[in-house]
């Protein structure tokens, strides 16, 4: 059985604490139960997070997704991102800008892929081509999600640099509407995390074993 089987979170309820005070003790406790993951458990979810994946009606159809590449120990995308590439997808992948924001750039499989340390921060690979701008991930059909867990609102737990808090609201500033989902192992989909005003949710949640949709009736 690996880590995240062995292992459960205990979600962080109110108390009348700020939010952002609950999120960061909820981010300690969830990379803390990553990084118990093994090399196998890490291979094994990300085999069977590309196999749920593709099956989403929205990845089937789509002509433009934008991804990310899996760092540590965060469910496995290279898998999911070359069989996208092979269906003849174009995936876009993000760059880390200095202000926290995302630039873009086109997926050309593995090779394409460059590591770039930012500052303090975890090493990150990112597109080594052209960049195609921040309005880039507005014209996408999906857009995939990291994150540390998601509630049954869907609200997103991210790491808290705010980089795709961002995303998200260049996406409605823009009038766009690609599917908004989250890659997360199956014990990170929980009842609930702290939310503020500028989160916004996603629409659906893959993780090994399968899919959930929110904000349907």
């Amino acid at each position: 059985m690996s880590a995240l089987g062995r292992v459960r979170v205990r979600p962080v309820t109110h108390s009348g604490r700020p939010a952002e005070t609950d999120k960061r003790t909820l981010r300690r406790e969830f990379i803390s139960v990553r990084s118990r993951l093994t090399a196998d458990d890490l291979r094994e979810t990300a085999t069977a997070l590309a196999a749920r994946a593709l099956e989403l009606p929205e990845l089937a159809h789509a002509r433009v997704v934008a991804a990310y590449v899996s760092v540590g120990s965060e469910p496995g995308t290279l898998a999911l991102l070359d069989a996208l590439r092979a269906r003849g997808v174009r995936v876009l992948l993000p760059a880390l800008l200095p202000d926290n924001d995302l630039d873009w750039g086109a997926y050309f499989g593995q090779d394409s892929l460059a590591r770039v340390q930012h500052a303090a921060k975890m090493a990150l690979f990112e597109p080594s081509g052209e960049r195609l701008g921040r309005d880039a991930v507005t014209g996408a059909d999906v857009v995939l999600l990291p994150g540390l867990a998601v509630d049954a609102r869907g609200m997103r737990l991210g790491r808290g640099g705010g980089s795709y808090d961002r995303v998200l609201a260049r996406l409605e500033g823009a009038g766009a509407h690609p599917a908004r989902v989250v890659l997360l192992y199956d014990s990170e989909v929980v009842e609930h995390v702290p939310a503020e005003p500028h989160d916004r949710p996603v629409d659906a949640v893959v993780t090994p074993s399968g899919v959930r949709r929110f904000g349907e009736d």
